[in-house]
């Protein structure tokens, strides 16, 4: 990504000092005293709902089912946990000024939460367990409320464990009632990588990554060495071969180790390559796709076949129209992309970064037309990749010019040897929380410490991305890289910021920014 820089390394030590500091001060305050910090159901975040409403705004009510059961995954069916045994999830589809009411009836057979990923809403409202609400229990119902202000591509999922991993996860697509961009037809394309019910469980993949690998783990950050591929699928209860542990997964796009977890199996829209969703379209038309990376460890190289794309969107948020052949997504990150098909049928491929190994749906105008094989892998997938540099945000998606009234370092460590990643050194402790308060410019200086890529997330809010300042919520941080973000003081309560590889969250890569009384 062209926006990040290199770590000076001499600054290493410099910097454990300023780190140490910095976990002093937001455990203790001024004066050694610790800070007060606003409650997620307190009145200064009843007062910022409150701003959100519009006079009129419709309240469109959803019911959500997470249940277990099987699941056709395109010839393959598995068992694991859904909402509503559709893998994704039904869409939630709503205007920019509604309400949306949605009922949680909890079929699990564990306790759940739902986090409405992206969207800047009441602080109660964001489904993380501990902090702004106890787990909904397996058979209980919660009903999350909450004004939508900002149209845009979004999703929901758990913030309980490595729930994210099984089939947890939906499309949220806010309309813009006065949408500007001119388009035919729309597809919403959920990208996912998936072990659940075929090699294990998500729990056992935490379980066994933390043994680390020094204490019997398989993985090897070395390059050149077998990591097996997706053709590798074991049958249902197997653990695999050499494991969950993934071994030689290397990318230069993200500066090195591509990830921790084998999968035999990357999804478009829950299928398998063999078997993929088939979009059809006329030739000619204008398709807006609407990009969304669910998966748990997995970066995806997105291009189709025969076609440029223009960007149009990053995270919900608007940029200056630009024209690439391919984008790269962590998890966490949507992007929304027009283009004008040709007649004929394409494979919209997800490159699995690093893993050597493909997730596919086909874009289809004409019957006769044959389908490329599901091992093709488009030309478009080596040419040019837009990153954040290359994205300039719309003039309503800009952030006024601001000095920022508060810097929080916050630097990336651990390694895949004790599985111990952390946030300056950290694992998480929902006591321990980065103040800041209401009205300030912020800014996320993060330093990654790091063999590994990390994207990282903030919750509630949306960020500048230096040095061009578009818009994101989830933002790439690559191995032993900075990048700094920049976002307005403006949606009061406790915020979470982490990781969005579930197991590194999951081992620790989390913390807490919250606004002072």
């Amino acid at each position: 990504m062209t926006s990040m820089k290199p770590i000076d390394r001499r600054s290493v030590l410099r910097a454990g000092l300023l780190v140490a500091g910095g976990a002093a001060l937001s455990a203790c305050g001024d004066g050694g005293r610790r800070p007060a910090f606003i409650a997620p159901g307190g009145e200064q975040v009843r007062k910022a709902e409150a701003a959100r409403r519009h006079a009129g705004g419709a309240v469109r009510d959803f019911r959500l089912a997470p249940v277990e059961g099987p699941v056709d995954l395109g010839g393959r069916t598995v068992r694991t946990w859904t909402y509503g045994q559709r893998l994704p999830g039904a869409e939630i589809r709503v205007k920019a000024g509604e309400v949306i009411r949605a009922r949680v009836s909890n079929r699990l057979p564990a306790g759940t939460t739902v986090h409405w990923h992206g969207l800047a809403l009441h602080n109660d409202a964001d489904g993380v367990p501990g902090v702004t609400q106890p787990d909904i229990r397996a058979g209980g119902e919660f009903t999350y409320e909450f004004a939508v202000p900002h149209p845009g591509t979004y999703w929901f999922h758990p913030h309980s464990g490595t729930q994210l991993d099984r089939g947890l996860y939906a499309p949220l697509i806010v309309e813009d009632p006065k949408e500007p961009l001119s388009y035919d037809a729309e597809w919403v394309v959920v990208l996912d990588d998936w072990l659940d019910g075929v090699t294990g469980n998500p729990d056992q993949v935490l379980a066994e990554l933390k043994r680390g690998m020094g204490m019997g783990g398989h993985h090897s950050n070395m390059p050149g060495m077998d990591m097996g591929g997706p053709s590798e699928t074991p049958e249902p209860g197997s653990s695999g071969m050499g494991g969950h542990m993934l071994m030689g997964a290397r990318s230069e796009l993200l500066g090195g180790d591509a990830g921790d977890v084998r999968y035999p199996y990357f999804l478009v829209n829950g299928r398998i390559a063999e078997e993929p969703e088939t979009f059809r379209a006329k030739p000619g038309d204008r398709v807006r796709i609407r990009l969304i990376n669910a998966a748990g460890d997995t970066a995806f190289r997105v291009a189709l076949g025969g076609h440029r794309m223009t960007v149009t969107h990053a995270d919900g948020f608007p940029v200056r129209p630009v024209d690439t052949d391919a984008l790269l997504l962590g998890m966490g990150e949507r992007y929304d992309v027009v283009v004008t098909v040709e007649s004929g049928a394409f494979p919209l491929t997800a490159l699995a970064e690093g893993k050597n190994a493909t997730a596919r749906a086909l874009l289809r105008t004409s019957g006769a037309a044959a389908a490329p094989a599901a091992g093709v892998r488009p030309g478009e997938l080596r040419r040019e990749i837009v990153g954040y540099g290359d994205l300039q945000p719309a003039d309503s998606a800009r952030l006024k010019r601001r000095r920022p009234d508060r810097t929080v370092r916050l630097e990336l460590t651990g390694g895949m040897m004790k599985y111990d990643w952390a946030i300056n050194g950290r694992k998480y402790d929902p006591e321990d929380l980065y103040p800041v308060r209401s009205g300030e410019r912020v800014r996320l200086s993060f330093v990654n410490r790091t063999m590994m890529w990390h994207p990282m997330h903030l919750h509630g809010h949306t960020f500048a991305v230096a040095p061009t300042g578009v818009r994101k919520d989830t933002a790439i941080v690559l191995a032993n890289r900075s990048l700094d973000v920049d976002f307005d003081a403006d949606n009061p309560g406790r915020w979470m910021i982490h990781c969005h590889n579930v197991y590194h969250a999951e081992s620790g890569m989390m913390a807490l920014l919250g606004y002072q009384v």
